[in-house]
């Protein structure tokens, strides 16, 4: 008899997938930090049943079919090391749901606090018309920006066909296609010649040895979109050295680095980069504003 055929609820199953996470050699680093979370949010979004109602849901039992699925679903992640947002085809950031698969990274980065804030204090929101995400992957900046930024337009950029094809799910999803335009590019190449209040990005930002070193749940992500040579600075130097033309006179560039933080202080030791702190964790990520740009570059 499988062991499956023994768990008869909800709660049997979270208490069996968390146990059987914790003995797996797990990486979590995709939404949630640890067993319990991920338990969680696979259980119950496989079983399309709303968060605010795990409580008065936990003894439900489940159908053969349903055990199936979720069984099948444990496996995987603990198996071939599948992220669970790969698993369930959604991610959340700032506060929004969006649809991920393969194509692109996982939406997780601290940007979203601060777009949450309204780019405050480096910005009026009066002064914010037109805003760009370079290397957008799913979306999930952009569209998040145009959330908080209703009256603007928003560009949204990337190299990868694949990329902007899971971009317009999302943008379908929130009802946003006559925001936010979705432009193939790389880089600036494509980028209409108009001037923007923000440019935002979260480019690839991986070094070679970092790349190495990753946890096997990220090698399931395209590795065009985390890898940036030696020092994982190959992408962002060059946005560094184009986005001024691109920016209007009180305009901030927002960019993300990860853990090449370091290298970019030491490539550019005078630069009067403000390293933003967050709230909820996270950093590597710098803004300049247009006026220092210029001078940098």
């Amino acid at each position: 008899m499988s062991i499956h055929s023994e768990l008869l609820t909800i709660r049997d199953f979270i208490r069996y997938a968390v146990t059987s996470f914790n003995n797996a050699p797990l990486y979590y680093g995709h939404g949630t930090d640890n067993a319990w979370d991920e338990a969680i949010v696979l259980v119950f979004h496989s079983l399309h049943i709303p968060h605010q109602n795990q409580e008065i849901m936990l003894d439900a039992r489940l159908t053969q079919d349903e055990k199936n699925k979720l069984a099948d679903l444990i496996q995987k992640r603990i198996a071939d090391h599948v992220p669970v947002p790969y698993l369930t085809h959604e991610a959340w950031f700032a506060g929004l749901s969006f649809y991920v698969d393969e194509r692109v990274l996982i939406p997780r980065s601290p940007i979203a606090e601060l777009i949450e804030a309204q780019f405050q204090p480096w910005i009026n929101e009066e002064d914010v018309n037109n805003i760009l995400d370079l290397c957008t992957g799913s979306g999930c900046i952009a569209i998040a920006c145009a959330k908080v930024f209703e009256h603007a337009e928003v560009d949204a950029s990337d190299i990868s066909k694949d990329a902007l094809a899971v971009a317009k799910i999302n943008t379908l999803r929130h009802d946003v296609c006559d925001q936010v335009h979705l432009i193939e590019s790389d880089l600036f190449k494509n980028i209409p010649k108009k001037k923007y209040d923000i440019i935002v990005t979260n480019p690839p930002y991986v070094s070679t040895q970092e790349i190495s070193d990753l946890p096997k749940e990220y090698l399931h992500e395209p590795q065009h979109a985390l890898k940036a040579g030696s020092e994982g600075l190959d992408i962002a130097i060059k946005i560094l050295k184009q986005a001024r033309e691109y920016l209007s006179p009180h305009g901030i560039l927002v960019l993300e680095v990860g853990n090449s933080e370091t290298a970019l202080m030491e490539r550019y030791p005078d630069a009067p980069f403000t390293w933003l702190e967050f709230e909820r964790g996270g950093g590597g990520v710098m803004l300049i504003g247009a006026e220092e740009l210029g001078r940098l570059m």
